[in-house]
């Protein structure tokens, strides 16, 4: 199949991506543009560690085609932090040991953030709701929930 270009506003900056069509987002925003803040954990959906906000909604990017992103916007865990300073659900994640090995963190905060946007003051059960697509090995999701209610709190 022949390449084709798809453009997208990717962490607030038009980008023009030659890519192929069967070619996933998480591919062309590690590969093409650099971002490797998106991690591939399972490559089939299921993990959550690829999580980007697209249109402002949380997908797996690895189940994205490149060519779905036309038009659209595409925001990773680098476009959230602003003039060098960590998005609140950022520092909330360090402030609380929300993290540890650091797969499953980007998908996670993002999953937050999206979550955050769209309900302010959610309960444990709705933040538990919103990052159940998100998989982490590590700190056994207390800390992390914790991190989120801190981060909603901070934006109160």
């Amino acid at each position: 199949m022949p390449r084709m270009i798809v453009n997208a506003r990717i962490n607030g900056e038009e980008h023009e991506l030659f890519t192929d069509p069967h070619r996933t987002l998480l591919e062309a925003l590690r590969d093409t543009i650099g971002l490797t803040g998106t991690k591939e954990g399972c490559g089939t959906g299921d993990c959550g560690a690829c999580t980007v906000l697209l249109d402002g909604s949380p997908v797996n990017a690895c189940l994205v085609l490149a060519p779905e992103v036309e038009g659209k916007e595409v925001i990773t865990i680098e476009g959230i932090a602003t003039d060098n300073t960590l998005h609140p659900v950022q520092e909330a994640f360090v402030n609380e040991g929300g993290l540890q090995c650091g797969i499953c963190t980007p998908g996670m905060v993002l999953s937050a953030v999206a979550l955050l946007d769209r309900n302010p003051t959610p309960t444990e059960t709705e933040i538990r709701y919103a990052i159940a697509g998100n998989l982490c090995r590590c700190t056994g999701y207390d800390k992390i929930v914790r991190a989120i209610e801190v981060a909603a709190e901070a934006s109160r």
